[in-house]
């Protein structure tokens, strides 16, 4: 997994750089060997005024699956990123749980061909 963090609108410090680079690779660490690139841009939409005007957008590129794009605003660049980070891990959680999820299905389709038996019927919890 490469993570490549850049400024956009103002200068970014080594101090940010680094925070990022490891949030982001203590987040994903997990799903490491499923994630190609994550790019991790910081911005500063308006300047010295002040607001929520911060933000960290991550782009989640994963090798046979859709990119995922994580946009997180806030008033410090350091929540942001965290904030970020979070929701990057749960969301390439839910993108691996719906892949598997679609290939246990097809699976047992390919089984029930094979066998002749219909597929078995789930019941939704209630």
């Amino acid at each position: 997994m490469r993570i490549d963090v850049r400024g956009q609108s103002f200068g970014l410090t080594p101090a940010i750089e680094t925070y990022a680079e490891r949030k982001f690779e203590t987040a994903l660490d997990r799903f490491a060997n499923r994630i190609s690139t994550v790019t991790v841009r910081l911005f500063d939409d308006n300047g010295p005024r002040g607001g929520v005007d911060k933000r960290c957008l991550a782009e989640l590129t994963m090798p046979r699956s859709r990119g995922l794009m994580i946009d997180e605003p806030s008033n410090d660049l350091y929540a942001a990123i965290d904030a970020a980070a979070e929701r990057a891990s749960r969301a390439v959680a839910r993108a691996i749980g719906r892949r598997r999820a679609k290939r246990s299905l097809a699976a047992e389709y390919r089984e029930a061909e094979r066998t002749g038996i219909s597929r078995r019927v789930r019941v939704p919890a209630s």
